[in-house]
């Protein structure tokens, strides 16, 4: 029986596919993002819901902008201020990204505050998401901590004083304050190890562990399902706790328990 030979489109289609289907034959992660883009949600969501993407963005950006900056920046006492006026100055459009990760961390901070409030709000934080809110608390905690470490880089006066003041402020704590200031300064003051620390700190420690939360809290919603508003008349969201998970089967939890935690 003679074969129909392919059209010149279902060639291109065909070459096009051919990568996707390897991978997904060897690792399922099309299927898993086929299955984290297409989720039931309640039909009156709104935009109350989007401000956990827009953080995110805000975190993406951050990370972006904060990869270029590292390209140029000298974490040395005597070369850090004059890293950054060269980063501002020198380098083509360094004043727009270092204009995008200073004051995008200010964005990620509110919107982190936004999102929290919106989640208190809607009740979200009640069974069975617990687990989320707990790993929220650490994000915005950990987006705080990137914040306070990132401020002193500049290495000016503002910078310098700033961090007195705050390093100064967490020596008041009891037990572990004056260990945490002596941390934070490598030493009794602020002096070049301090610099080193913060960027270590800045650069790796702090985004190393954003980024596992992340993970771990989108895992979480998608297990979960997205949370109706208060008003909302519709279970929240599909999940293993009221529908079918990925491998079809059906959560051990009542609907109306799933109800009552919304």
């Amino acid at each position: 029986m003679a074969t129909r030979r392919l059209t010149r489109k279902e060639q291109m289609q065909q070459a096009i596919l051919y990568p996707v289907d390897w991978l997904e034959e060897r690792s399922g992660l099309v299927g898993a993002v086929k299955y984290f883009l297409f989720r039931k949600v309640p039909g009156d969501t709104n935009w109350f819901q989007t401000l956990g993407s827009a953080t995110l963005t805000a975190f993406i950006v951050q990370a972006l902008t904060g990869t270029i900056l590292a390209m140029y920046y000298k974490p040395d006492p005597n070369s850090a201020y004059d890293s950054i006026q060269h980063i501002t100055n020198d380098i083509w459009a360094g004043w727009l990204v270092r204009g995008m990760h200073r004051w995008g961390a200010s964005v990620f901070i509110i919107l982190m505050f936004m999102h929290m409030g919106r989640v208190f709000l809607f009740g979200a934080y009640k069974y069975p998401r617990e687990l989320n809110w707990i790993i929220g608390v650490l994000l915005l905690a950990s987006g705080l901590g990137e914040g306070f470490t990132g401020y002193l880089l500049p290495w000016d006066q503002t910078a310098y004083w700033a961090t007195v003041v705050g390093i100064n402020i967490n020596g008041t704590a009891p037990f572990l304050g004056p260990f945490l200031a002596q941390f934070l300064q490598g030493g009794t003051y602020i002096n070049a190890d301090t610099l080193s620390r913060f960027y270590a700190i800045h650069m790796l420690m702090i985004p190393g562990a954003i980024a596992a939360l992340i993970g771990l809290h989108l895992y979480l919603v998608i297990r979960l399902g997205v949370t109706s508003p208060p008003w909302s008349k519709e279970a929240a969201g599909t999940g293993p706790l009221d529908g079918e998970t990925p491998n079809g089967k059906v959560g051990r939890a009542g609907l109306s328990r799933f109800r009552r935690g919304r």
